[in-house]
């Protein structure tokens, strides 16, 4: 009985995806007493997990490599071994296309991996965020082609993945898990899994509700974010400092939340989820303007950034088209390496069009490509304060070689620093005493003294 096997962690736990979400979540079970298979197209994956090396930061070097090392952890590209497992996670990707409709393909081309394969007694479980009633309408189908019984021969339920990469607060250990089965017996089995391996299980009706319950959580925080963001572009214009505005509020100890301004937002899930409800919601009639309103907000800050670089830059008296910025920071945001959806991104592709040249800098990332344009690195070591991110280098296209600028100041060739993405590692102290202009998007240079600004700052919000 998969009960037993599941109470007694004799049960054999799949994870398809080995990103981001797959890798913790491999991790986190393994660690709870379980073996689990991980699958992966991508070979190089499969070959690091078998090594036991680490890509994501969530997912420890030292912890994968001992659960690897005890074979609580292998991975594999083969669907073939989908039959080995009792439970199967899915943590597939669920992009959205270029007219903003969600793409399941990954779920639908998953699941029919599955089908072809699934045996009596399985357990699948959706973790990919995706619009309301996806388990029911799109997987449950495929699944029964099988010829095996829901609730019966398989089991089936949405779980909604909720990382914030990078948070040492709050991690798959201690963030409650929300879980809704088809039937009755299928959210019995995955609570029952979960409760083996976290403190918090939350139980709701169908998987619709659990499905809902992740885009209302993205959704509040693309809201708010959006809200920050037009009271900040207010505040400019006003003369007011909203961070400063901000934290006077959040004093408040009751009916406030502080969300903040940037450049934009990024990661997979904050831009992407409100498109999933706004587009679920016309098959009923319904426009959800508010939500596609916040996203429009979000998704122009980015060129309303671009837009200050280039008129701070013509303000200092500086050519923009011969002027040379530096970006720091590309990733979706601190001290994370990941780069999806990074608004930082699209800054650099709008820059390229209005800028002499564009160079960037994020201890995480070493290469990028930007609109076919590929960005290769040079050092700015002198100006981190924390020398525990694996690169520490400043990035310029290809076509400028990165060993000449290893003995100079880069800042003394620079017009302008953009901060897209405040990482804990710079010293922007150093950086804005070495600077002529600095652009400030993300409030980092909050603790610099007074004294040393200059007039050289220009923040969003103030």
């Amino acid at each position: 009985m998969i009960e037993d096997r599941i109470k007694n962690r004799q049960a054999k736990i799949g994870v398809i995806g080995l990103g981001y979400v797959g890798l913790p979540l491999a991790v986190h079970f393994a660690r709870n007493g379980y073996e689990v298979l991980g699958f992966d197209i991508k070979r190089e994956r499969v070959n690091l997990v078998n090594q036991g090396k680490s890509y994501i930061r969530d997912a420890k070097q030292s912890e994968l490599n001992r659960l690897v090392k005890l074979k609580k952890i292998s991975a594999t590209g083969d669907y073939n071994r989908v039959p080995e497992c009792d439970v199967i996670q899915i943590c597939v990707p669920t992009p959205v296309n270029i007219n903003k409709e969600p793409d399941v393909s990954y779920i639908v081309g998953t699941t029919e991996e599955i089908s072809k394969r699934l045996r009596k007694g399985q357990l699948i479980i959706l973790k990919s965020t995706t619009f309301p009633k996806t388990t029911e309408s799109v997987m449950l189908p495929i699944l029964e082609r099988s010829g095996l019984h829901i609730g019966k021969d398989f089991f089936l339920a949405f779980s909604p993945e909720r990382i914030d990469p990078g948070n040492k607060e709050f991690t798959l250990e201690n963030t409650p898990t929300v879980v809704g089965g088809v039937t009755s017996r299928c959210t019995k089995l995955a609570v029952l899994l979960y409760k083996n391996a976290d403190s918090n299980v939350i139980s709701v009706r169908s998987p619709a509700v659990a499905e809902l319950t992740k885009l209302i959580e993205n959704t509040f925080r693309n809201v708010n974010i959006a809200l920050m963001n037009e009271l900040a572009q207010l505040c400019e214009r006003m003369h007011i400092n909203i961070w400063e505005a901000i934290d006077a509020a959040s004093t408040k100890p009751f009916g406030f939340m502080p969300f903040y301004p940037g450049p934009g937002v990024g990661g997979h899930c904050i831009p992407i989820d409100p498109y999933y409800l706004s587009w679920k919601a016309r098959e009923y009639d319904f426009h959800t303007s508010f939500i596609e309103l916040s996203a429009k907000v979000n998704e122009d800050m980015p060129y309303y950034i671009a837009k200050k670089v280039v008129e701070s830059l013509s303000k200092a008296g500086v050519c923009p088209s011969k002027a040379r910025v530096l970006v720091l920071g590309v990733t979706f945001k601190k001290d994370v390496s990941d780069l999806r959806d990074s608004p930082a991104l699209k800054i650099i592709e709008i820059l390229e069009e209005k800028v002499g040249k564009v160079l960037y800098n994020d201890p995480y990332i070493e290469n990028i490509v930007v609109h076919n344009l590929h960005y290769t690195s040079v050092s700015l070591v002198s100006y981190m304060v924390d020398e525990s991110p694996r690169s520490h280098q400043v990035s310029s296209r290809v076509d400028e070689s990165p060993r000449s600028h290893q003995k100079t100041d880069v800042l003394r060739n620079i017009d302008c620093v953009l901060i897209a993405t405040d990482h804990s590692a710079y010293d922007y102290k150093k950086i804005v005493k070495n600077t002529k202009l600095v652009i400030d998007a993300r409030n980092a240079t909050k603790s610099v003294p007074d004294g040393l600004k200059g007039g050289s700052i220009v923040k969003l919000g103030c």
